[in-house]
């Protein structure tokens, strides 16, 4: 629109300068002749109406701007004047609206320096919320509001106080991962098109699996009884659980909790379809799947379990405690280093 407007307007002015040296008479030849020409024009079209592009509307906008309601209603036009005198309004709007827009949209960004400081003091003081900081900052002679705290906190990926002040999954996962079991059912099918369920437990600290078992019907009987047989196997190994883990399936019964909760052990319940927060479990599981499963074609519930029995002894003693060993390893040899060098 910007160059149609600009060759509008020089084409136009050279036309001016035509007009020039032409005297009144030629000038009011050439005004019949050019309304006869719109006569003829407007009769062709009938009902059809002319369609004025942008830049053709702002160019006689601000042509016939100037003239009065009765000099344009004089005018022999294509439209009618208050259509002109509308167009000429729109043009106005639109170059004010222009000049009026910000750079960005929306909010002027914070100074940086205070930016740094509201994350600076949320990192040293992290159960302080964005009300408490304000608070801060404005004894520091530092005014912004408190809504701008908060906004930065937003942005930054950094929860208000009082979300923050309560124990996230993450931290609770890492201060009792010694005490943390986690438990799921996962399905799987023979060659005769029979469905198993599998139920196996895992140790958070250890990465140490446990199969319970597997069966075709989980029936409330055969999970109580696998909760049993997994309480005397902590209690034969020295083990001392006292979290579980699991989703809130309906093939757990009342009395798998309750088992677990003589034991000493309390279920904690994940969150409606959110796998994360049983994250370790769920991967064990797609591992299982991906190296055993898949490649395997099971014949019937004994081949299921023998199957499953051997990767559990790979696991625990090849694969899942591997990287927790070397870890440990590494540790031990940086320890020794240290010794020796000092």
């Amino acid at each position: 629109m910007p160059l149609r407007l600009a060759y509008l307007g020089v084409t136009n002015a050279f036309a001016l300068l035509r007009l020039l040296p032409l005297s009144d008479r030629d000038k009011d030849t050439e005004i019949l002749a050019l309304r006869h020409q719109i006569t003829l024009l407007e009769r062709q079209l009938g009902d059809a109406r002319p369609r004025f592009s942008p830049s053709d509307r702002a160019f006689l906008a601000a042509l016939l701007h100037r003239l009065p309601a009765d000099a344009l209603r004089r005018l022999r036009l294509l439209v009618r004047p208050e259509t002109v005198l509308r167009w000429h309004r729109d043009l106005l709007a639109r170059s004010h609206a222009a000049r009026s827009r910000p750079r960005r949209p929306g909010r002027p960004r914070t100074v940086r320096s205070i930016r740094l400081l509201v994350l600076r003091l949320t990192r040293e003081n992290p159960t302080w919320g964005y009300r408490r900081i304000h608070g801060e900052l404005l004894v520091l002679g530092i005014k912004v509001a408190a809504s701008t705290v908060w906004q930065i906190l937003k942005d930054t990926g950094i929860d208000p106080a009082p979300q923050r002040t309560a124990t996230t999954w993450s931290a609770f996962l890492r201060s009792q991962a010694e005490a943390l079991l986690a438990c799921d059912f996962f399905e799987t099918s023979t060659l005769s098109g029979t469905r198993q369920y599998v139920l196996a437990v895992i140790e958070h600290t250890s990465r140490r699996i446990r199969v319970l078992g597997t069966t075709a019907r989980p029936a409330a009987s055969w999970v109580t009884q696998a909760a049993r047989n997994l309480v005397m196997d902590l209690e034969d190994s020295g083990e001392h659980a006292r979290f579980m883990i699991r989703d809130r399936d309906g093939k757990y019964p009342a009395l798998f909790d309750a088992v677990l909760a003589d034991a000493g052990i309390q279920v904690v319940l994940s969150g409606v379809r959110i796998p994360r927060m049983n994250a370790i479990m769920e991967r064990w599981i797609h591992s299982c799947r991906r190296e055993l499963l898949d490649r395997t074609l099971i014949w019937n519930q004994q081949h299921l379990l023998h199957a499953l029995r051997e990767y559990e002894h790979f696991y625990n003693n090849l694969w899942g405690v591997r990287t927790l060993h070397w870890d440990a390893e590494l540790r031990r040899f940086c320890s020794l280093a240290s010794e020796a060098g000092s």
